[in-house]
């Protein structure tokens, strides 16, 4: 079959064949396809009890910075592993940048947990102080990790005093942009608002970034980042049933507290467009692999006090979205997840090409175009899609969050599916991203304990 059509044999069948059997798009044997290729992805997943991952032969993981370990700087590594980036150091060594999805009620999991003594030498450098207790432990911690040697050489804290970090995104200019999946405001446990995006720099040097929210951007219960390098635009993501896509056009491209326009995403000709496909609310059914075209609508009263910005967005035209989760911007495009998209509420993967005259007054002559590139109605292949990457050799990699039953998931882009890998424990994966010489996979088993993974193998330059 066709690209298309394979896609929609994904989404038309399953309901009403079952299952065929995953091992059908794993090995690229799917009846009637035509298919000339000798398979999809890397083979059968096989893993004994005692180890975290069910993974292709000849793949192996190193597992590494735990929480509640010891850090380099004296603190202990925070719990709830999240979003992470994986940026050039040397010819042998990257530094991950790695989110911590952390509430103030988690004390356990802090980096200050049996070391409460040490909290008055970082409340100044912490965002939130929370009136000195140290309550607000989510943040970021940063890592250099061996490729040669398959081993982590060092690991402290690099931001402090937020809250529940979920996910971000890298930026052409070598940073990190960690997103508050929070909106908390100041009160009688917290001294400052929450919900907002902090800047990491990707440095080997042990010590805390200056926490500065990037307020322009925006205050909500964002998920993720992308950033355009062309045109040094950040698309956004939010994590509610009825979110909302933003795009921050800063005034200086890579500067970003110099302010700019944060806008919401809405459908040419379409007002207020429902892209979840629910089935009991009362919306069109947005397309499958049908491109409709885009607009952008400009928010006011972005610093949200009464967190409604997604429901005045929609009144004034902008499109809802179940659960916008992980983006990434590759070859031109933006890839961004729905947890909760589609008839079963499975997932969806959109895909956004921006205008050639993105964000400037001519945008309309030749608008941005959306796809719903992806549906799924079969769990087995795709279900409760959440961080993602890209690999070097253009397949999208999902992380699922569904506990034992989460996969990391390869889409390639004539949209096959096959796995790379299943959980074992209970837990969500996180924080995919491949070194930048592509050997190896990072990922972050969120809890039981929290932890990162390094996988490698035999990757190919084309899986499919």
């Amino acid at each position: 079959m066709k690209p298309n059509s394979r896609r929609e044999f994904i989404k038309n069948t399953a309901l009403s064949l079952g299952f065929i059997g995953l091992q059908v798009y794993v090995t690229g044997c799917a009846k009637g396809s035509g298919s000339a290729k000798a398979r999809v992805g890397y083979g059968p997943l096989t893993g004994g009890p005692d180890e975290l991952l069910k993974l292709p032969k000849g793949f192996s993981y190193t597992s590494f910075s735990k929480t509640g370990e010891l850090m380099d700087d004296g603190l202990a590594v925070p719990g709830d592993h999240d979003g992470m980036a994986a940026f050039p150091l040397d010819e042998d060594r990257v530094i991950l940048v790695r989110n911590h999805e952390l509430d103030p009620n988690e004390q356990a999991k802090s980096p200050f947990f049996g070391n409460r003594e040490k909290i008055p030498q970082y409340l100044e450098k912490q965002y939130d102080p929370a009136h000195g207790s140290g309550d607000c432990c989510g943040g970021t911690t940063t890592l250099i990790y061996n490729l040669k040697t398959q081993s982590l050489e060092q690991h402290s804290l690099s931001l402090a005093g937020t809250i529940r970090n979920c996910s971000g995104g890298p930026t052409p200019w070598g940073t990190w942009l960690t997103c508050e999946e929070d909106v908390s405001k100041a009160g009688e446990t917290l001294e400052k608002d929450h919900g907002y995006v902090f800047e990491v720099p990707a440095t080997a040097e042990i010590g805390l970034a200056l926490p500065v929210p990037i307020k322009p951007m925006g205050r909500f219960y964002r998920e993720a980042v992308a950033v355009a390098p062309e045109t040094g635009i950040v698309y956004q993501t939010e994590d509610r049933l009825d979110s909302l896509i933003y795009r921050y056009i800063p005034n200086t491209p890579g500067k970003l507290h110099n302010g700019g326009r944060t806008q919401a995403l809405a459908i040419v000709g379409k007002p207020s467009s429902d892209t979840r496909n629910w089935p009991d609310v009362e919306a069109e059914q947005f397309p499958i692999n049908s491109e409709v075209s885009v607009e952008w609508i400009d928010m006011e009263d972005i610093d949200n006090p009464e967190d409604d910005l997604r429901r005045r967005g929609f009144e004034a035209g902008a499109a809802r979205f179940a659960r916008g989760e992980g983006i990434f911007y590759i070859d031109g495009s933006v890839y961004f997840a729905c947890t909760n998209g589609g008839a079963k509420q499975y997932g969806q993967i959109f895909k956004y090409t921006p205008s050639p005259l993105e964000g400037t007054e001519r945008e309309a002559e030749a608008p941005g175009k959306l796809e719903l590139y992806i549906e799924s109605h079969d769990k087995e292949l795709m279900q409760a899609c959440d961080n993602m990457t890209v690999a070097p050799w253009g397949d999208i990699i999902i992380c699922e969050d569904c506990g034992l039953e989460s996969s990391i998931v390869g889409i390639t882009p004539e949209g096959e599916i096959y796995h790379i890998a299943h959980a074992i424990i209970d837990s969500e994966f996180a924080g995919c991203t491949f070194s930048p010489d592509g050997s190896t996979l990072f990922v972050n088993i969120q809890s039981n304990p929290g932890q990162t993974l390094a996988i490698t193998g035999p990757w190919r330059e084309d899986a499919s």
